[in-house]
């Protein structure tokens, strides 16, 4: 399924891979032991499965992308990155991006949330999420594994939909966050799922409280949407980029304070939209990559407690 020269560019502290043979190596053997545990083996829970054509008009990967989330499910037996085990079921979730040409995979973005594995094993390398710390879930409605065609032309209102949303982030004006209007595009029952330091947010009200307000005061000049892949299908939107944010940071921010650096974020998302909303949205940021750009290196706070 890979290409032999295959471009793998993957979470910190893996970051950057080519070829197959380190792909394996480095990447696919390395999480296969690590929750396998004599005759079990690791389970890959998928919650979304899509696919779709980019035209590669920000920062190039035009063709044809497939994009996955979900867990990795097993008993952590086994040290990952650096990473000590427990010995009982854990989950690690994750996103993928894939550019597929040629019939085989010729370049991969994937993300996975290194700080909630360390949380599942006791060991608290950021503060406490504002957000809900929990095992994130797929769809509430089980849509999300799109293995037969999807309408073109929903999938075309879906990315109209989130597109939308994207300008009305934009309408801040520096003071209040009503500002953006965000009542206008996302369900009274939203769902807002980040990764394990920033936490689950339920309703605009949620998401302004343990998302954006933090996120603003820290970051009030970024800059988005520097896509190397967003793509559409059914009721479904997904996009990466690296980095897809840009800013500087000037306010304290998990726990760091602000340091005046400019800093780049390895971000992903996947909306799930209904006829007149956004009804879900989950949020990878490579947290461990950002920090060390602010200074901190998380993952050598391997410490219980």
């Amino acid at each position: 399924m890979l290409a032999d020269d295959v471009a793998w560019h993957a979470s910190h502290p893996v970051n950057e891979l080519h070829g197959r043979n380190a792909v394996l190596s480095q990447w696919i053997e390395p999480i296969a032991a690590a929750f396998s545990l004599g005759a079990s083996h690791v389970e890959r829970r998928l919650d979304i499965f899509m696919g779709g054509y980019f035209d590669g008009r920000f920062c190039g990967g035009e063709g044809v992308w497939v994009s996955v989330t979900g867990h990795y499910v097993g008993s952590f037996s086994t040290p990952l990155w650096g990473i000590a085990p427990h010995g009982r079921p854990a989950t690690l979730r994750f996103g993928e991006f894939y550019r597929v040409a040629n019939g085989k995979i010729a370049e991969a973005r994937l993300l996975v949330d290194l700080v909630d594995l360390l949380r599942q094993t006791g060991v608290r390398v950021l503060p406490l999420s504002n957000g809900a710390e929990l095992t994130v879930p797929g769809p509430s409605d089980h849509s999300g594994l799109m293995f037969d065609p999807q309408s073109p032309d929903i999938g075309d209102r879906t990315q109209a939909q989130v597109l939308a949303m994207f300008r009305g982030l934009f309408d801040f004006d520096g003071v209040d966050l009503n500002s953006m209007g965000m009542e206008r595009f996302w369900s009274p029952n939203m769902m807002w799922f980040g990764p394990c330091g920033i936490g689950t947010g339920r309703g605009v009200a949620g998401f302004q409280k343990h998302h954006q307000r933090d996120f603003l005061h820290a970051f009030p000049d970024r800059r988005g949407g520097f896509h190397r892949a967003r793509l559409s299908e059914g009721r479904y939107m997904a996009s990466t980029g690296w980095p897809s944010v840009l800013a500087t940071h000037t306010g304290s921010y998990l726990g760091v304070a602000a340091t005046g650096k400019p800093i780049s974020m390895r971000v992903m998302d996947w909306w799930r939209c209904s006829e007149g909303w956004i009804e879900e949205n989950w949020v990878l940021i490579d947290l461990p990559e950002l920090l060390l750009q602010m200074g901190v290196d998380v993952l050598a706070r391997r410490r219980p407690g």
